[in-house]
Parts: C-alpha cells; structure tokens; sequence
C-alpha cells in the first residue's frame, strides 16, 4: 500500500484537487466564497440544508437526540430525517463550524464530496481500465464534474452518492476478477447508510451492470452469482440499521406511492439526448425539465466508439448497450421512470437516476480508449466530425422547445470537438509522446469541465437564485439568545415560534421546539390534521406552517412563546419579556402543557370537513367541558383601493392590478366589539394560481406579510379590549389577479377563549422530555384518556407506574393513551420502529460476512 500511494499519489491528488478547483473558480465567477453574502445552496435549499445540518451539530453536542427531535413540526423521527438528508460520513465535520456559519460548512463539504467523487473514479479506473495514468485523472475530472452533479449541487445529501457509485463498480468488478469481495461489500453498505434514496437506484443499476458483465463471459462469470449474491446480501441486510426505520417512518406516517396516469413522460423530446450532451446547456430543475446525462463530449465520442470498435465483441455491444436503452427508455415511459425512483413521482429535480447514463457513457468511453490505436483513428475524428453534424442538424430543427439553448453551447461543443480531434489526430500520427497528449487532454477536458460547471452554476442562480449569506447569519445573534433565555427559564417542554422567521425550519437551527417545517421527512398524519386545524399543510404536507392562525391553536400546541421584530405585539395573553437587537420575546400566559387529561369520548370527536374553525371549536370544547362559540364574522366596509379592481361574484372577490409589478392595495373598515382578538380571513379560490403570491396587512403602522399558498388563512388585526371602529389594508404582490372566497373579518371571543383555556388547563399534565422520552404525573378522580400534541408515531411506548400499556392514535395524528383513577406516573419512550431488528441484521450481517471471507481465504489456500 505504501509504495501504491507513493507511485500514484500525484494522480490522486490531481483526480481529487482539479474538480474542487474548477469548482472553487466556477462559483467565485458567481461571486460565492467564504465570507461572502452570497451563499453556495440556492434559495430554497438554503436555510433548509443549512438548518438541517445545524441541527445535526446539535446532536453531536447532546443537544438532541439522535432517534427524536423534539424541533422539527411539533416532534419527528430524527433517524429517518438523518437518512435522507444528513447521512453521510462527510457529515459529522460540521461539527468545526458554529450554527450561525452552517452556509460555510456546506460549502466546505460541497467541495470535499466533488473532489471525493473525482478520487473515487480514479480508483474505479486505475482498476479497471488499460490507460495512461494521466488520461485516468481526465476521466475522473469529467465524471466529478458532470452536469448532473454541477446542475444539482445545491442538494447536497445526494453528493455522497457519486463518490461510492464508480467503487461499487469497481468491487463489483474485483468480486469478479478477483475473488475478493471485500470493497463490494464496504461499499454498499457506505452507499446504504449514506441514502437509502440514491442507493435503491445504484444499486438496481448495479445488478443490470453484473448482469451485463457476467453475461460477457458466462462460462467463467457465472461461478459469481454466488459470491455476488452473499455479499450484495449480507450488505443490504448491514445496511437495515438505517434502512428499515426510514422505510417503515415512511409507509407508517402517510407516505403514498403515486399514480401512473400517462405514458410518455412530460416535456421529453427525440433531440434530448443531443441536446443535453453540449456543452453548458442548462433547462431548469423545476418541473419540465429533462434529464442532465452530459459528462463531456471526449467521453461521449469514445462511448460511440466503443460500438463501432471491431476488437470489442459484439455481445459485449449488445450487453452494455441494452443497459443503456432501459436508461434512455426510463427517461421517456413513465412507468419505468417512477420505477427508478422508488414509484414515487419527484418533486421538481426531475430524473434523479440520469446520472447513471452519465457514469455508464464513461465506462464504456474507457473501454473503448484503451482499444484507440493509430489504425482505427479515423474512426474516432469521424465521431467527432459526426457529433458537429448532429449538433448542427439539431440547432437547425430545435424549435421552440430548445429555446433554453445557448447559441455559446453550440459553438462551445464544435469548438471541443475540433480541438479533440486535432490533439488526437496530431498527437498519434506525428508520434507525440503519449504522456504529453494525455496531458494535453487533461488540460481540454478540465477547460471544458470548468466550461460546462459555471453555465451550471449560472443556470441554478438564473433558476433559483443564490441566497445572501447574511439572511441567515445576521439574525443568530439577536435571535439565539432569546431562544437560551426561555430554556433557562423552564423545567417543563413548551413550544416557540417566530413571527418573523429567517426560513421554515428555524426551529431546527435555534434549538427549539415549533410547528413550521419543511421537509421531504414527515409525519403526514399529524401535519394532515393540524392543516385540518387551521395550520396550512396542504397536499402532501411537505410544508406545515405556523403563521396565520388564532389563540385557541396556540394555547393547543403550547406555544408559550413568540418572537417577532414587532415592540409591541397586540396578541391576547402574550406579554413583552425580553429583547435582544431587532428581534423582541413574548411570553403566552394561556399556553398549554404537552398533555392533558380529557373524558374517553373524546376519541369519537371527528373533523370537521373544510371547516378549520368548527373543528377548533368542537376540540377545544370537549377539552374543556363547555360549550361556547369562540368566533363571528363581521361585517367590513371596502373603503378605497389602490391599484386594483375589487369584483364581488356571489361569495367570491377577485383582486386585479392596473398596473403591472404594482402592489393592489385595498382598504377596509370595520366595527370590533369589546375583548376581541380580530383576524382578517383570506382564503384562496384557486391555489394554482397563486405562484409566490404574497399579502400584507397593515393595521396601526403594524405590518404582517406572508406567501398566501403556505401560510394560514387568518391575518392577526389585534386585540381589542374596547369596542373600535379599525379601518386596515391589504397589499397584494406576485401575480395580475387573485381571488378569496369572500374577505371576512373574524372576531375571536377573548372571555370565552380565556375561561376554556384555564379549564383545560386545570387538565393539563407538565411533562418533561429528554433526547427520546417524555414523562409527567396525573391524579384522576375517574378512568381518563390522556391526549398530548406529541406526533403519532409506532415507535412510541408507554408505560404507567412501570408497566407497559397501549398506545393509541387521536385524531390519527398524536399519541394517547388511557389512565386509570388515582396517582400515576407516566412515561414515553421512543425508538424508531424497525431499528431494534435492524441493529441486529447489522452486526449478525458484518459477523456473517467476516466468515464468510475467513471461509474463501481457506479455500483459496486450498486450492
């Protein structure tokens, strides 16, 4: 091994610096480094991996469990959301970086996995392909660097899985060759426990490649089905100590697999592949979009090559080309589509598995380099001059579909391809030492590489945007000492929230408990419920928001604290506590505890549909044994309008503009009676037409802006204590109309509101929670149902005074369980379900698999 590394180490560090620098000066064109207000992660990602991987330092400091977290949408299975987005080995170097500079970290590791994936490659190569060392790094630049993984590079727990594909390959190929299982089954199991997600798709790719490759030779590949079939095994069954519990998380919670309801896959068109093989060409990763397979036009030529090559048999043509056809297949019939992502259809990143084509097109490139001679030369320049001609014949018929194509991709991809040939043609036939053309290449294929990554990272910051840096680091310091100040203050959980939060996913990044969140990773019942509740969850509940509800779901939810820009925040029962630089502290004094005790009838109580309001009602009387109507609506008086015209049709009100890019402001009235909390209803007629719509109520000199589609119906105008006539307006932005299903104002009954909630609260049960576990004391004087706001999830236990007893599912969204009469002390638990087996398949697999190379050393000595 030491003499390996000292012959090769120039190669590795080439194959691992080259990609990370061409990366390093693609985003510092863009103006992204360290320290600047631009961030690496594109807007939406942004504060979500950002937090994400916040969150994860926090577990490293025992700040949180690594099973639970008690921070993400009322609590969540903390193992599964580390499967998908945070699990990887590259992972656990947060920990260098403080939460506030979590956007550093990720530029850090962004970089880091590029440069592991090109080293990766160079092992894969230096194992399996007959090439000059130089032309290896070449390779390895170009896969590093394909548009799949530049166009994507803002999800970056997707990164990982590039680094362990080319030495799955390759440990396919030494269990093979070799015999020797062992980097096979090392590396699925890292692929494996780095993402379940991109590991179901390399390793069904994986298969069709030992298929292929074992059918090449079947009399002497077939003696490795066995082989492969134990250690591909005995890696899947390691991996189930994270598999398992994220699998089961996801059928349990809600998860549904989707509907097949065409055929042919949306906007793909016969010149895909053409089109996306130039170089820098950048659709979009929304929707609409088709697959990224570039991985530059040296490999793709050689790939051609490799089929028209006579010293390569023709099964191995035929083999290696129909794993490619189920590829290209897969990206056009959306049966096949679904398939390769687990019959799940994506949310916008369209094509998640193109890459496999890219990795496939440089594998059967490598193979077809090393048959280049001086003899079958010419082959090759007439694949480059045939690839000029189908890009030209191509930008001559692209139509209106190719738009997004640059007319600089196209002389760009000419230019490369003439270059190509030139260096190969000059090189063999004027006898040019073969090191100096492999480096003459390594310079074109890197110009090219660096040439396609920036009009990557320029089509993510024209699709997307670069967030600013300081959007998420200038808020911390006024905002994290707040969040320290309520933990100091409380023994008990309670739940925050900000009013003016710097994302959704605040709560994972600041440490505290809350309900916003977005993520792939949820808990779809309880988010399906709460969106019942007023708490917009719409759809598939991959958003649940807080802002934009009333009191009573306050009190129910616990949240004991708001923070807000705000100085003087008109909200019954909250009270100014401490400040901390723009950001101030209120605290709830009718907050309510994670638990409380409520009759056994309260089980039959059902939604009610399309009504959020009834259903707070009717939950918040049974809890508190009264009977009261909590909400009016009253009658308002559009008093002016700016910029807009205001149509009533029956129930319905539409909003239009006069002038474009102009805010529509309207203006009401309205008379709110004594001890009121008022609210301004606006639901939308259509979602769809909504895109980024935003509205903005201004009452007092106080101003409360929200994206309509993701937030709550019910815009806080304040609390009234005396009967005020309150005249207030609404600004509306992003799109030419927008219609409500009649603007109302809604007047909460703050006595009412306050007699229930103490009722309630004379029920309620203090718990305290660790990592994974909540426990409190009850004292009944009958037989009860003790209802939390803890999520439902099977991996909860419980137990009362020591002994285990059921539990059930309120509303089918939080855990409860039933109490007997008298004194008792009850305590939860959570471990993932699944995760108890999937320890055990983990050890027993790696102690099976130790024997099972202990077993193949002794044949082998044997024979």
């Amino acid at each position: 091994m030491k003499k390996f590394l000292k012959n090769n180490r120039w190669y590795m560090l080439a194959s691992f610096f080259i990609p990370l620098a061409l990366m390093v000066i693609a985003y510092l064109t863009l103006g992204i480094y360290p320290g600047s207000d631009r961030s690496i992660l594109a807007s939406d990602a942004f504060s979500q991996f950002s937090n994400f991987h916040a969150s994860f330092r926090n577990m490293l400091l025992g700040k949180q469990g690594f099973f639970y977290t008690w921070n993400a949408s009322l609590g969540l299975n903390y193992l599964s959301l580390v499967s998908y987005y945070l699990g990887g080995f590259f992972t656990p170097l947060v920990i260098f970086f403080p939460n506030q500079y979590m956007p550093d970290a990720l530029y850090f590791l962004t970089l880091l996995k590029i440069g592991s994936a090109g080293l990766a490659f160079w092992f894969y190569a230096k194992g399996s392909f007959r090439l000059p060392d130089w032309s290896r790094v070449s390779l390895s630049v170009a896969y590093a660097l394909m548009s799949f993984t530049t166009a994507h590079s803002e999800i970056i727990m997707w990164l990982d899985a590039f680094v362990y594909l080319p030495l799955v390959i390759l440990g396919i190929n030494r269990l093979m060759d070799e015999k020797k299982p062992t980097v096979l089954f090392v590396s699925y199991l890292m692929l494996f426990l780095t993402s379940f997600y991109m590991g179901f798709m390399i390793g069904i790719f994986s298969v069709l490649y030992f298929m292929a490759r074992m059918l090449t030779n079947w009399k002497i590949y077939k003696k490795s089905i066995l082989p492969y079939g134990i250690t591909s095994l005995l890696a899947g069954f390691a991996s189930l100590i994270i598999i398992l519990p994220a699998v089961i998380d996801l059928s349990t919670n809600g998860e549904e697999l989707s509907k097949i309801t065409q055929f042919k896959t949306e906007a793909t068109g016969w010149w895909d592949l053409a089109a996306k093989n130039m170089v820098g060409v950048y659709d979009n990763t929304k929707y609409g979009s088709i697959p990224f397979i570039y991985i530059g036009l040296l490999p793709l030529a050689l790939c051609l090559f490799y089929f028209i090559c006579k010293k390569i048999p023709w099964k191995n043509k035929v083999l290696y080309g129909l794993v490619g056809a189920i590829l290209v297949a897969s990206f056009y019939i959306v049966p096949m589509n679904l398939f390769w992502h687990g019959m799940h259809a994506p949310n916008m990143f369209l094509f998640r598995y193109a890459y496999l084509f890219s990795f496939l097109v440089i594998t059967l490139a490598a193979w077809g380099w090393e048959k280049l001679e001086r003899k079958n030369l010419l082959q090759l320049v007439a694949i480059f001059l045939l690839l000029i001609a189908v890009f030209a014949i191509f930008w001559g018929v692209k139509g209106k579909d190719y738009d997004y194509i640059k007319t600089s991709s196209l002389f760009l991809s000419v230019a490369f391809l003439g270059l190509y040939a030139f260096v190969f043609t000059g090189g063999y036939f004027n006898k040019v030492p073969l090191k100096t053309v492999s480096i003459l290449l390594l310079l074109l294929m890197s110009t090219e590489a660096f040439a396609n990554s920036h009009s990557m990272l320029n089509g993510i910051l024209e699709d997307w945007n670069y967030a600013s840096r300081s959007l998420y680091t200038d808020p911390y310091p006024s905002i994290k000492p707040l969040v320290d100040q309520t933990k100091k203050d409380n023994d008990f959980f309670y739940r925050l929230e900000n009013l003016d939060p710097v994302s959704s996913n605040d709560a994972f990044n600041y440490g505290y408990s809350g309900i916003s969140m977005f993520s792939s990773i949820r808990n779809r019942h309880s988010s399906g419920y709460m969106d019942q509740l007023g708490f917009r969850s719409r759809g598939t509940s991959l958003n649940i928001r807080y802002p934009n509800n009333t009191l009573l779901m306050d009190a129910f939810t616990g949240i004991k604290y708001n923070i807000a820009k705000t100085k003087n925040l008109n909200k019954y029962g909250f009270r100014r506590i401490d400040s901390h630089g723009d950001y101030q502290l209120y605290e709830n004094l009718f907050a309510l505890p994670l638990a409380f005790t409520a009759p056994k009838s309260l089980k039959d109580l059902k939604p009610l549909l399309n009504d959020n309001l009834g259903t707070q009602t009717q939950l918040y009387n049974a809890l508190a044994g009264t009977d009261y109507e909590y909400y009016t609506f009253l009658p308002t008086e559009q008093i002016s309008t700016e910029n807009a015209t205001v149509e009533n049709h029956g129930n319905i009100t539409t909003i239009t503009e006069e002038k474009h890019n102009v805010a529509k402001d309207v203006t009401w009235q309205v008379f709110v009676p004594a001890n009121t909390q008022a609210y301004f209803s606006l639901y939308p007629t259509d979602f769809a037409e909504l895109e980024s719509s935003t509205a903005s109520v201004t009452i007092d000199g106080q101003i409360r802006k929200t994206q309509i589609n993701i937030n709550g119906q019910y815009y806080d105008l304040g609390h009234f204590p005396m009967d005020r006539t309150v005249t207030f307006t609404a600004s509306f932005y992003g799109t030419k109309s927008v219609s409500f299903q009649d603007p109302k104002v809604l007047a909460l009954d703050t006595m009412a509101y306050q007699t229930a909630t103490k009722k309630i609260q004379n029920n309620g049960v203090e718990m305290k929670v660790g990592k994974h576990s909540a426990a409190g004391t009850v004292d009944l004087d009958e037989d009860r149902t003790l209802i939390t706001t803890i999520p439902y999830d099977e991996g909860w236990s419980a137990k009362v005074d020591g002994k285990t007893v059921p539990i059930s599912s309120f509303q089918n969204a939080f855990v409860s369980i039933d109490v007997p009469e008298g004194k008792h002390q009850i305590s939860l638990s959570y471990v993932p379900k699944g995760f108890m087996v999937g320890a055990i398949s983990f050890v027993v697999s790696i102690l099976l698999f130790l024997l099972y190379l202990r077993f193949l050393r002794k044949r082998s000595t044997t024979e």
